[in-house]
């Protein structure tokens, strides 16, 4: 999970001042995309990237120097522009960055907070802002295929960056099973916080998956208490009608964006039968991605796990 604003606000409380950059604009191969964040204290503490290691010593330096006069500061950095050469940006990639000391000229402390309150409660936020820093705004509505894309950018019609803040990805996985274990570690990694769920607690035990939450409920009932919406996927490996049927129950009638269960093609024939006996109609039905993961030839609990990972990245960024 992307906590830098987190970061910024924990630092600018305990005294320290801080700057946050931002890559707002982006061209050809620049290997951070729009949204990207770094944070920088005024002791030159940082955390986050803007550039993927490219261009951060120069934004660093800009950011120590915006903390001094209080003002916002938008940079560009390109292969046309020897400084770039400099500071190794020789990739082909130009990305425009806008950096905002948090005070009272330019990102408040009180935003900064009202910002960090809105991702803990997995409010869908923008924060807009004038590239020349003199306007900016929160907002949870008027974005809605920037929110949908988690797609951070500048309006054409008004030129104001908007920054999507979307709820941290979540992967509720049905059944402690060894695949689990491996795709715990796997979308940990990729950014996602996992929550296992199994009522068997030889299974689910804190020994066999010692780094996420685990749930040891009966999954339909699980479900509801984690409250499956639009940043969460779920994945059923449980291979059991009476575990992963009521959680399929649950989370095709939530906003999952990914919901995927284990097992063969005649599984899944036995499975659509069974919800379609119990009225779930075959569009919604048809949400499920079964057999779960890729068709990559996958054989190992690890491969099966990275072909469920793909997945279900592939359907958050190309829904």
């Amino acid at each position: 999970m992307d906590r830098i604003p987190e970061q910024a606000l924990d630092w600018a409380e305990a005294g320290q001042p801080v700057a946050l950059a931002t890559v707002v604009e982006t061209w050809g191969s620049a290997p951070r995309r729009a949204g990207a964040q770094l944070v920088v204290a005024g002791d030159g503490t940082m955390m986050g990237s803007v550039s993927g290691g490219c261009v951060e010593g120069a934004v660093v330096v800009e950011a120590l120097e915006a903390l001094e006069d209080g003002r916002t500061r938008l940079l560009e950095y390109g292969v046309s522009d020897g400084d770039a050469f400099a500071v190794g940006l020789a990739c082909g990639g130009t990305i425009k960055v806008l950096v905002e000391p948090v005070g009272p000229e330019a990102l408040s402390l009180e935003m900064l907070r009202e910002l960090v309150a809105r991702r803990a409660a997995r409010k869908p936020v923008a924060y807009e802002v004038a590239l020349d820093g003199s306007d900016r705004r929160l907002t949870g509505a008027g974005h809605e295929d920037r929110f949908r894309r988690d797609r951070s950018g500048v309006e054409d019609e008004t030129g104001r960056f908007i920054a999507i803040h979307n709820p941290p990805l979540r992967l509720v996985i049905v059944g402690a099973v060894h695949i689990a274990q491996h795709l715990v570690r796997m979308a940990t990694e990729a950014g996602f916080a996992p929550i296992v769920v199994d009522p068997r607690e030889a299974f689910g035990s804190p020994a066999r998956f010692p780094d996420c939450q685990v749930v040891n409920d009966w999954p339909d009932a699980a479900l509801r208490e984690i409250g499956v919406d639009a940043r969460t996927a779920v994945v059923l490996l449980t291979h059991d009608p009476k575990l992963d049927d009521p959680a399929l129950h649950v989370a095709l009638g939530s906003e999952a964006f990914y919901i995927g269960a284990l097992g063969s093609t005649r599984t899944q024939a036995s499975r659509l039968d069974r919800l379609a006996e119990a009225g779930v109609a075959a569009e919604q039905a048809a949400r499920i991605h079964g057999p779960v993961g890729l068709d990559i030839g996958a054989a190992s609990p690890a491969e099966i796990a990275v072909s469920i990972l793909a997945q279900m990245i592939q359907s958050l960024r190309r829904p």
